[in-house]
């Protein structure tokens, strides 16, 4: 069987590509780990724009759990 690649996003699964499957075919879905942001940005993309998306594509953990919380504190 052919791998399908999809972005989740805002709650569902986005193939990368056309996929050909009958409506309401149930499919089951892997987390790949090892994908690199450089396997899903389209060909011809510039080295700049690829290293924007590998650093917005890190997780950073701030240590807060409730960011919004702080939001008031740097408003003018």
């Amino acid at each position: 069987m052919k791998t399908i690649t999809a972005i989740f996003e805002n709650g569902v699964f986005r193939p990368t590509e056309k996929v050909d499957l009958p409506e309401g075919t149930t499919v089951r879905i892997e987390p790949d780990d090892t994908l690199e942001v450089r396997d899903m940005v389209p060909p011809g993309t510039s080295e700049a724009q690829i290293r924007i998306y590998e650093n917005l594509a890190r997780r950073f953990h701030s240590g807060n759990s409730d960011t919004a919380e702080r939001h008031n504190e740097h408003q003018p």
